[in-house]
């Protein structure tokens, strides 16, 4: 399963409005691990940026005066990407910028979505974490992903920290290989706990039991549970009945 965590940066925030792409990123993942291939590069975009677009990601018109122009680009773009499942937080924003590209850009590739697949990973945090904030730095924080080298967007940085984000929100996706023929089969989170078989070989745990000191505490502790419980501890009543 060939996959490509994919970001942009723009002129502004709508393509009607004729705004444009200025940087992508790309980066490859093959059955859920990265492969170290990207796709990088800035884009004249054939007007101003915005002040507010400048502002969050720090990309300039100066920057940007001697990078080609999207139509140079569209084929080595298109093949990176070509019949991958496309990883997007916020999918239709940079979806919509894109076809607004190769619109423009008048080649034979029409709307990316002929292409390629689609996973939006906003819309799948909204369906997991609901009534949370969902934006990149609020999921690096919940999935426990570095982020610190963000000061300010950019495309094949924000893809590589997507692709960290991603691989961990859908962790509970586990491939099996059965019967060493290859057979994949993807279990999704949640629900789906492994069952890992340990080797009869291994040896057996050591069985470390409780000091008299740590004995004697537990009791004092059960007895206090019965008392405050009214006589309902269970783990009081259940270790009774096992001795």
């Amino acid at each position: 399963m060939r996959q490509i965590v994919l970001d942009t940066e723009t002129t502004g925030l709508e393509p009607e409005q004729g705004h444009r792409i200025i940087e992508i990123g790309c980066v490859e993942m093959i059955n859920r691990r990265l492969t170290g291939r990207t796709y990088h590069q800035y884009i004249n975009p054939g007007r101003e940026i915005d002040a507010g677009a400048i502002e969050v990601h720090g990309i300039t018109n100066e920057f940007l005066a001697d990078k080609p122009g999207f139509e140079s680009v569209a084929a080595e773009f298109m093949e990176f990407i070509r019949g991958a499942e496309l990883i997007i937080h916020n999918a239709p924003f940079d979806l919509g910028f894109i076809n607004n590209e190769l619109k423009l850009s008048a080649n034979e590739y029409q709307r990316i979505e002929s292409h390629c697949g689609v996973i939006d990973t906003l819309v799948m945090a909204r369906q997991m974490h609901p009534g949370r904030r969902n934006n990149l730095d609020a999921l690096c924080g919940r999935y426990f992903v570095d982020n610190t080298q963000r000061d300010l967007h950019g495309a094949l940085l924000d893809a590589e920290i997507l692709a960290d984000v991603y691989l961990a929100m859908t962790s509970g996706q586990t491939d099996l290989a059965l019967g060493g023929q290859g057979e994949m089969a993807n279990k999704t989170a949640p629900g789906f706990e492994e069952r890992l078989e340990l080797s009869p070989e291994r040896p057996s745990l050591p069985v470390i039991p409780a000091s008299a000191e740590e004995q004697t505490a537990h009791e004092a502790m059960l007895a206090l549970i019965e008392t405050k419980s009214g006589g309902n501890c269970v783990w009081k009543s259940g270790h009774a009945a096992e001795s």
